[in-house]
Order: structure tokens, then sequence, then C-alpha cells
């Protein structure tokens, strides 16, 4: 009797809550899991506070900014599969068509109208007015894109389950890099003149 006794409460007073969650030590190494867990967790770990109160920067080429509370930015979540960010379009500003591919992703339209739609693996397009107070999901992995097609600024937030969803953009991983142009002819079907006005506005050589 004294030996089951014994073993549960050893159990139940060597249990700590490292196995509650694993706050990312954003110093330590990181992996496909995710950051390593920090020795000790405060109150501040838990909350994140201002940012996604605050407009992003919509001055840019695609008119819209994006706000991550993911592990890099927000610890806490590190290892609980969940994140958020907060998206901000200006009039005419766009998502560019993009994959996420260690998450699903729902939005909720907070301001504004966006008009937004996800690809399925056999070509499928599923598009969508979105207003406000209206969601949307986009599954793992799939191409989508969010476009704000009203006349004033759009103001949305997206969720994640994933505390690193991950991202490519489709524009920037063909001409960003200096992947060479007559390998994304081939691949693409786009003429060598294309490719080249694309790499010069989006920063890409070869």
């Amino acid at each position: 009797m004294f030996l089951p006794i014994f073993f549960i409460f050893s159990f139940l007073f060597s249990s700590t809550n490292a196995a509650d969650f694993c706050v990312g030590d954003l110093n330590g190494p990181v992996g496909p899991a995710g950051y390593s867990c920090k020795k000790t967790a405060t109150e501040d770990d838990f909350s994140f506070s201002g940012l996604l109160r605050t407009a992003g920067n919509t001055s840019n080429l695609v008119k819209a900014a994006i706000t991550p509370a993911f592990s890099t930015q927000f610890p806490g979540v590190n290892g609980l599969g969940i994140s958020i960010a907060r998206l901000d379009l200006a009039v005419g500003g766009v998502i560019p068509m993009h994959t996420h591919p260690r998450a699903s992703e729902l939005i909720l339209v907070m301001d504004g109208t966006l008009f937004a739609g996800f690809i399925s693996s056999d070509n499928k397009v599923y598009s969508k007015s979105l207003n406000e107070g209206d969601i949307m999901i986009f599954p793992q992995g799939l191409l989508h894109f969010q476009i704000n097609t009203g006349k004033t600024q759009s103001v949305a937030f997206v969720s994640f389950n994933s505390a690193d969803p991950g991202v490519q953009i489709l524009d920037f991983a063909l001409f960003t890099n200096d992947l060479p142009t007559d390998i994304i002819e081939g691949t693409t079907f786009l003429d060598a003149a294309q490719i080249k006005k694309l790499k010069g506005v989006l920063g890409g050589t070869g």
C-alpha cells in the first residue's frame, strides 16, 4: 500500500508547469518544433500589449502591412499551436498570393471590405467578398490572397493553428532572388521581358 501512495505523491510533486507550456527562449536554438524553453517564465510572457492596437505602415509596394504575434514576437505561444496577426490594407492594398506551410488561417474582418480567396490542390478557386464581422478559413498550404476592394482602410485579424505558421509569397519566391530568368521563363511561361521587369521591381537578379 505504501509504494503506490509514494509513487503518486512523487509524481504530483515532481510535476512542474514545464509540462503546461514552453515559453520560447529567443536566445536559444530553434528547430522545427519551435524554440527551446525559457528556464523561468513570467506573467509578461503570456501577454502581448499594444502592437496589435497600432496600425501598420501601408506606404509600400503592396499598400499593406502585417503585424505578427508569432513565437518570435510573442514567446508565450511557443509550442501551443496558436498565433495571431493584424492586417492593415490601404485602399487597393493586397496581401499577394501566398501559402503558410505549417498552418491553416482564419481571418476576421474588423473594418472595411476585403475580397479574399484560396486555390485548392485541384485548382478550384474559392473566393468571397468579406465585410466587417465576416470570417473565412484558408486551409494549410494552399495559395490564398486578400485585397482591399473597398473605399476605406481595411483592418483584419488572422489566427493560425501554429505558433510559427511560416509564409511563402509566390511573387517574392520567383522574383526576389537569383533564380535565372531562363529557368523562370521555362517553368512559368512568362517571357523574359516580363520576368526581368518583375525582378527589377522586387530586387531579384539573374
